[in-house]
């Protein structure tokens, strides 16, 4: 399976982690964002919160032992809830449309290297000029789009070993990554951490099944603020079994 190749592809190219500076949550650098390009996963980021009871929770579990036997030979370990929320917990703040190209994104770890390398070798390009060179090389569009993002490539490069680590989890089970976004966001909003501001509006929606969600969109549709944030101030704590990665950030 293609998510079982990935740690493969970056193993060579893991790098050393830098100690993670606490940051303001809306301290970032402002860049417009490419639609054209990004793979929206709007309906992903409308699981809830809570979807299920504790009860309901054990039954599904024991059906899915009980009638999935061979299949689960064939399926690595499914991560706990309390490891995928320190996974997700530097870029649940991210808006939707900048969180939802990240998490494709970082399915291609190689490619996000590659991209790195080759904005270093195109510093020159800008605007127009740098969106059709990019358009023009062979990686997913999730990629491309983020050339307009240097910090968030950099950061994803940094920490490449959790980027390689995300995109596995994604890949794998794509509805408790996005459960583990929303509550990560209801513990930001309980600590007073995430509220609407002039970059972005913050707002809780009730989707047909009667559950709310927490959006973050861009004030502005046409210009994305990158937040950079301590898990730790922003969110508490982590699980004493799932610290929050090692996490750098520019500069």
């Amino acid at each position: 399976m293609r998510f079982s190749r990935l740690r493969d592809e970056v193993n060579a190219i893991e790098k050393a982690s830098k100690p993670m500076k606490p940051l303001t949550l809306q301290s970032g650098v402002r860049r417009k964002l490419f639609y054209g390009v990004i793979a929206i996963f709007f309906l992903g980021l409308l699981t809830p919160v809570h979807s299920q009871t504790p009860a309901q929770q054990a039954q599904s579990q024991e059906m899915t032992t009980t009638t999935s036997d061979a299949a689960d030979t064939e399926q690595a370990p499914k991560l706990p809830n309390d490891q995928l929320d320190s996974l997700v917990a530097p870029i649940a703040l991210y808006p939707d449309p900048l969180l939802a190209q990240t998490l494709a994104a970082s399915t291609y770890p190689l490619e996000i290297i590659q991209l790195q390398q080759w904005m270093g070798r195109n510093k020159n390009l800008k605007d127009k000029a740098l969106a059709e060179a990019v358009a023009k090389q062979p990686w997913d569009p999730s990629i491309q789009g983020l050339v307009e993002f240097p910090d968030v490539v950099q950061r994803m490069t940094d920490n490449i070993q959790w980027t390689s680590d995300l995109g596995n989890a994604f890949l794998a089970q794509q509805s408790d990554v996005m459960a583990a976004v929303q509550r990560m966001r209801a513990k930001a909003q309980g600590t007073g951490n995430l509220k609407t501001s002039a970059q972005t509006t913050v707002q809780t929606e009730t989707v047909p099944s009667g559950n709310q969600v927490i959006t973050i969109q861009p004030t502005n549709s046409d210009v994305v603020y990158v937040p950079s944030y301590d898990p730790t101030v922003v969110y508490g704590a982590a699980p004493p079994a799932y610290p929050y990665y090692p996490y750098t950030y520019p500069g």
